[in-house]
């Protein structure tokens, strides 16, 4: 039976060292992937778990050279060192109001990709198994229900850097949200998407975050702004931190960015206090276009 005590979680920093966020520059390939989960120490981040859930973003069924979708490319490298723990690894993401994200892992690749190396991949949606999760000091969600697997798993945010007209950036908090299975999700941004993404971070945390950058989009974002180059990898167990630390890359203040500066404040993680390791921020900052 799934209680209280188990799906009400609490994300602690150790004091005596800060938040670990590792920024890679590298051609798209595997490489930069495997490093920057290397240097983030990933197998400590999964220790205790037996699944791993890699949350994607579809929020189109646009190409990953777009900027708008996760990089199969990305997502393939996670794969290949989640099998050296081993634990089982399933690929996930669930409708949006406008995308069948089933269609999504067909034309984006995703699909083919998972097949390719024997994982599961899974539209959100179509489970009904469901839980109800209790957020504790809610700002705007008491309560929400998502998959059992989703509250029974680790999660790796598997982000994409963007621009976002509501938010000012989606990253690895912002893509926790595509973890609700309702297709029609225009309800909770009536509710103010950065309480609601708080809300969801509070309960369900990514354990690693990866945020793709080797294409990127700045302008309108999350679909409609420009691609750009960026070459970059951002990892991190704290979303907090790897959050911020992508919102400073792409040339943005994070404490000028509700969701982040908020879960900061209610204990989440980092939003300064942050040892950035691989090959610096100077080496991929960029200022975008905003939304």
């Amino acid at each position: 039976m799934l209680t209280e005590q188990h799906i009400i979680v609490a994300v602690t920093t150790d004091n005596e060292n800060m938040s670990k966020v590792a920024i890679v520059k590298g051609e798209r390939g595997h490489d930069p992937v495997y490093r920057a989960l290397d240097l983030i120490d990933y197998r400590r981040a999964l220790e205790g778990h037996d699944r791993v859930l890699v949350k994607v973003n579809f929020i189109t069924k646009k190409t990953w050279d777009t900027g708008a979708t996760t990089d199969p490319m990305v997502v393939e490298a996670i794969i290949h060192r989640l099998k050296e723990i081993p634990v089982e690894v399933i690929v996930v993401e669930s409708d949006a109001t406008v995308t069948n994200a089933t269609k999504a892992f067909e034309v984006t690749g995703m699909a083919e990709m998972c097949e390719r190396n024997g994982v599961e991949w899974m539209n959100l949606r179509h489970v009904k198994d469901r839980v109800e999760l209790k957020v504790p000091d809610y700002k705007t969600l008491k309560t929400f229900k998502v998959p059992r697997i989703v509250a029974e798993s680790a999660i790796i945010s598997a982000a994409t850097m963007k621009t976002h007209s509501e938010t000012q950036v989606t990253l690895g908090m912002k893509n926790q949200f595509g973890l609700l299975p309702d297709k029609m999700k225009g309800k909770y941004h009536l509710r103010g998407m950065h309480k609601v993404i708080t809300d969801i971070n509070k309960v369900l945390p990514p354990a690693v975050t990866v945020i793709d950058g080797f294409i990127a989009m700045e302008g309108r974002g999350p679909v409609g702004g420009d691609p750009v180059k960026m070459d970059t990898i951002i990892a991190g167990a704290d979303v907090v931190a790897t959050d911020a630390t992508a919102a400073r890359a792409m040339g943005f203040d994070p404490h000028r960015i509700p969701h982040i500066r908020m879960a900061h404040e209610e204990g989440l993680g980092e939003i300064d206090d942050i040892e950035i390791i691989g090959d610096g921020l100077d080496a991929v900052k960029r200022v975008f276009k905003r939304a």
